[in-house]
């Protein structure tokens, strides 16, 4: 599957780039071979194939959840720069 400049054209404009004609072609190129591996892979026969939901397969078990007291404020705050109404006080985000 090749792509056209037009499409480039058109994707470049939904991802808000200005592309030079030599990026505009080098773009092209490389996205038609991008679309023609996926294009490969859609003829592979995966009928008895069973889904893979992790790249690498693990055998552990995430711990249980389980109820636990939380840290006594005075310690939860120990190492805060600022305190300020039993809450941590951080710098404002926004002028």
């Amino acid at each position: 599957m090749s792509l056209t400049r037009e499409q480039v054209d058109h994707i470049a404009r939904l991802a808000r780039l200005n592309l030079s004609d030599e990026e505009r072609e080098r773009y092209r190129e490389q996205l038609s071979a991008i679309l023609e591996h996926f294009q490969r892979l859609q003829e592979l026969d995966t009928e008895n194939v069973s889904p893979t939901y992790r790249a690498v397969e693990s055998h552990r078990q995430p711990r249980p959840d389980e109820v636990q007291d939380s840290l006594p404020r005075a310690e939860l705050f120990s190492n805060a720069p600022e305190v300020e109404q039993n809450q941590f006080r951080v710098p404002p985000v926004f002028d």
